[in-house]
C-alpha cells in the first residue's frame, strides 16, 4: 500500500512543475509561518527536477538535500530491499553520532541558506 500510494504520488509529481505557481502541493509550514527555508525547502522541485534529468536545476532547488539525502536514502532502500530479499526485516535507524551529524548538518544547512540568500530554486 505504500509503495502505491508513493507512486501515485510520484506520477501526480512528474506531471505537475512545482516551479509554476498555483499547483496543488503542499507548502513547507516553516515557510509558510516565518518565510524562512529549512532544510528540505525545495525538496520537492529537487525531485520533479530529478525526474525530468535536470541535475543542475536539482542542485538549484536544495543542494544539501540532493548530496547528501538522495545516496543516503538510496543506501539505505537497498539495503532494505537486500534485507528483505534475504527474508529478513531491516529497520533503519540513526543513532548517537548519526543523529548528532545529521541534525548538525541540517542546521548548518539552514543557517546558510537563510543567511547567504540560497533561496530554493
Amino acid at each position: 500500500m505504500t509503495l502505491g500510494t508513493g507512486l501515485i504520488g510520484a506520477g501526480y509529481l512528474y506531471r505537475t512543475d512545482p516551479h509554476i505557481g498555483g499547483q496543488w502541493l503542499p507548502r513547507c509550514p516553516l515557510h509558510w509561518l516565518t518565510g524562512l527555508y529549512c532544510p528540505a525547502c525545495g525538496g520537492t522541485r529537487m525531485a520533479y527536477d530529478l525526474m525530468h534529468g535536470d541535475l543542475p536545476a536539482a542542485f538549484a532547488d536544495n543542494a544539501v538535500l540532493l548530496v547528501l539525502g538522495v545516496p543516503a536514502a538510496a543506501w539505505w532502500g537497498g539495503r532494505w530491499l537486500y534485507e528483505g530479499a534475504r527474508g529478513r526485516r531491516h529497520r533503519p535507524q540513526l543513532k548517537g553520532a548519526g543523529t548528532v551529524v545529521v541534525l548538525t548538518i541540517a542546521v548548518m544547512w539552514t543557517v546558510l541558506r537563510n543567511l547567504a540568500g540560497w533561496t530554493p530554486g
